[in-house]
């Protein structure tokens, strides 16, 4: 596909250098914008390369700009109600999600998966186990590589594996994939999509262009995600933890397996994974239906499945110190996340929480404790806000501190031999860090620092 069009990229990160780059590799003349006045302008023009049709905007957009402009691509840390995108919705200028521009240009057949919880986990497997069946395999999107990045390397036999969020989600078009999922929905994003309804409702849009032909996985046990099978076109595959269904893929006994109306397929035992808790029992289900529908061998995914370890900054561990065990969940970035941190642990845990405020309720992480945190040590915006929450339910073991570092540090000195030091914030990083990968890298920084005795 040529773009011969005027394209703004809105953003000058990782996604918005993707999608620039693929607009000029399609003829395209790109003006990437950034609204904030700090960036580095002859920075961003050093990652765009040696393009001749691309120009840098930093700060604010001339009026007069727009009226020449045919497409805007909107990355997904920008919100597409950012006080800049009305001119364009004004001119009914498109708005594109780069998921949006990859598609449009890329090969092959998509699997794509979102959720509040579980997505990185369950694309990373995900991904592994159409890599054993397809050398072409790209695992992209939100689990860190930009699907604009590989758009063009991808041919009508790749596989793309992509982690989907509902920021990507908003401004989508065409976008249709061979398989989609909703692994669960749970408050999170609500500063940015204001109601659960709606947050609900732009996770469903990944479905939204696919026909009975195709498939949408989803969770039974969820009821938001299990009402969503009346409202999709595609054809619903449930999976389940809880209930041994009659079709999909669910628990019999220890083993899961996949059930269709003519066959029962054992794929693997819960003691072969090598991943431990209940919500990773339904990441691997998610997984295994995702792939068998995207016409991988069983095989091949009960292999990849027992071979699987994992993703960095989900309840990674780290190193024990003096007899005590260090976890980053830095990837806990809100309460449900973060309670599926605290039931894994099986000691006495410290937990350090905290960061930017999405504007979503801490009652049930705070109530999920379960006598297992002796010290809750808040750091970031919202540690005033959980304190209170922690005291409405009677828990006063609270320490303030001004960074990570410190809290390391004073869970070092008070954490005990035979305990954990849990990072699991239940916030999002923004305002201390870059992202979760910066905050979880800084923490295993940290812990690697201490003194032993």
């Amino acid at each position: 596909m040529e773009f011969n069009k005027r394209v703004v990229v809105a953003g000058a990160g990782k996604s918005g250098i993707g999608a620039a780059k693929l607009l000029l590799e399609h003829g395209a003349e790109v003006i990437v914008f950034d609204q904030n006045d700090k960036t580095d302008k002859l920075e961003v023009l050093h990652k765009l390369g040696d393009y001749e049709k691309v120009g840098v905007v930093i700060g604010t957009l001339d009026e007069a700009l727009l009226d020449t402009i045919d497409l805007m691509v909107i990355s997904p840390g920008i919100s597409f109600e950012a006080p800049f995108t009305t001119a364009f919705r004004e001119r009914n200028i498109p708005i594109w999600s780069e998921i949006e521009l990859a598609y449009q240009v890329s090969k092959g057949s998509i699997a794509a998966i979102t959720g509040t919880n579980g997505k990185t986990t369950t694309t990373a497997l995900v991904g592994e186990i159409c890599s054993a069946f397809c050398s072409e395999t790209f695992t992209v999107g939100n689990i860190g590589i930009p699907y604009t990045q590989v758009a063009d390397q991808t041919t009508e036999n790749s596989m793309v594996v992509a982690e989907i969020s509902s920021f990507q989600l908003e401004t989508i078009v065409d976008f249709q994939p061979k398989v989609s999922a909703v692994l669960n929905v749970t408050p999170d994003h609500l500063d940015r999509h204001h109601t659960f309804e709606c947050y609900r409702d732009t996770k469903q849009k990944i479905a939204v262009n696919q026909t009975s032909e195709q498939i949408c996985v989803l969770n039974y046990d969820d009821e938001h995600t299990r009402n969503m099978a009346g409202q999709i076109s595609a054809t619903p595959v449930f999976f389940s933890r809880l209930e041994e269904l009659e079709e999909g893929v669910c628990l019999k006994g220890t083993s899961i397996v996949i059930r269709t109306q003519s066959s029962e397929i054992p794929v693997l035992t819960i003691d072969e994974m090598k991943l431990l808790g209940n919500h990773n029992v339904e990441n691997y289900m998610a997984a295994i239906a995702i792939a068998y529908y995207m016409g991988v061998p069983v095989e091949v995914i009960r292999k990849a499945c027992m071979e699987f370890k994992g993703v960095e900054h989900r309840i990674e561990f780290v190193k024990t110190v003096n007899g005590v065990n260090y976890y980053n969940d830095s990837k806990a970035t809100n309460p449900d996340a973060a309670i599926k941190g605290i039931q894994a642990m099986n000691r006495p845990t410290l937990l350090i929480g905290g960061g930017y405020d999405k504007e979503v309720p801490f009652d049930d992480w705070i109530q999920s404790f379960d006598n297992k945190v002796r010290y809750l040590v808040l750091i970031g915006q919202t540690a005033k806000t959980i304190a209170e929450t922690a005291k409405k339910y009677g828990f006063e073991s609270i320490i303030f501190e001004d960074n990570l570092e410190s809290a390391v540090v004073t869970c070092h000195k008070l954490a005990t031999e035979g305990e954990a030091v849990l990072l699991s914030p239940a916030c999002a990083s923004w305002g201390q860090f870059d992202n979760y990968e910066q905050r979880g890298d800084l923490f295993k920084e940290y812990v690697h620092n201490l003194p032993e005795d």
